[in-house]
């Protein structure tokens, strides 16, 4: 799918990405390395999506949404929860009765915040916002993603001035990781 435009575009699209990764997990039939290297095409996606939207989307919300500090914080929240999912799943073989299970409780939280993300947070960003103000978020959200971390890292803050100061760090040395070990190359 092509990226571009404006920060709802942006991040609608990466949700479909997701989703579409989520298809090909719940159809595959066996276990072993090609479940893990789509695990890890998810996790991937899903760790430089949410340093994204923390850094840059909820301190608009904050700024330009009524509520909006109460909004971001329960986004937050999610991401947390996604997070310790994301993590759970890089320690669980494959062939582990419980990656099943987490996998499950992964893609329902990741549905719920997609939902409540499009049917709630986007249409209100989008009255609050002129179209500038989304492109330019759009243009944040697609640098933010370059630089992000690949892997999860739970225990970091979840500041936009510490994400803004660590991530690219952090980023750094995943994608290094990954190079090595040729994760997320499937």
């Amino acid at each position: 799918m092509g990226h571009g435009g404006n920060v709802i575009d942006e991040l609608m699209t990466d949700h479909r990405e997701v989703e579409e990764m989520f298809a090909r997990i719940q159809a595959m039939t066996g276990q072993g390395q090609q479940l893990r290297d789509v695990v890890d095409e998810v996790t991937i996606e899903l760790v430089r999506h949410s340093v994204a939207e923390e850094q840059y989307l909820y301190p608009a919300v904050r700024e330009h949404i009524e509520g909006g500090d109460r909004l971001a914080d329960k986004e937050i929240a999610d991401h947390g929860r996604v997070e310790e999912l994301l993590k759970e799943l890089e320690k669980t073989r494959t062939d582990d009765p419980q990656m099943s299970h987490t996998l499950q409780r992964l893609m329902d939280e990741v549905a719920a915040h997609v939902q409540d993300e499009e049917n709630n947070l986007f249409p209100m960003l989008r009255r609050a916002c002129t179209p500038q103000q989304l492109d330019d978020l759009g243009d944040k959200i697609r640098r933010a993603k370059s630089m992000a971390p690949t892997r999860p890292h739970p225990a970091a803050p979840s500041s936009p001035t510490a994400s803004k100061l660590i991530a690219p760090g952090a980023g750094l040395v995943d994608r290094a990781r990954d190079f090595v070990t040729g994760r997320g190359k499937s």
